[in-house]
């Protein structure tokens, strides 16, 4: 059994995970944990394969046309506009 505290960092609350947890359950730095809270105790779970990529044609799934022109007038600035950080120009 590990033990560990709950530690103040910024305005949250946090828990720190012994390396051997997360190498037992093959977890890095930002990976996703689904928090259940029951009869006062708490269960993290991994959420291994729950993050699912989408095509461009998923996202943009239902979208009409007008939509889509609605979309094009308002991120003209961001095709048009000069570069403001590493991105290539």
């Amino acid at each position: 059994m590990q033990i560990t505290k709950i530690r103040k960092q910024g305005g949250a609350s946090v828990v720190t995970l012994p390396t051997e947890t997360l190498k037992a359950l093959a977890l890095r730095l930002g990976d996703a944990l689904q928090v259940e809270v029951f009869d006062h105790g708490l269960l993290l779970k991994p959420l291994h394969g729950e993050r699912r990529r989408y095509s461009v044609k998923e996202l943009l799934e239902g979208l009409s046309e007008m939509d889509v022109q609605s979309l094009s007038t308002e991120t003209t600035w961001v095709r048009n506009g000069a570069p403001r950080g590493r991105e290539i120009g």
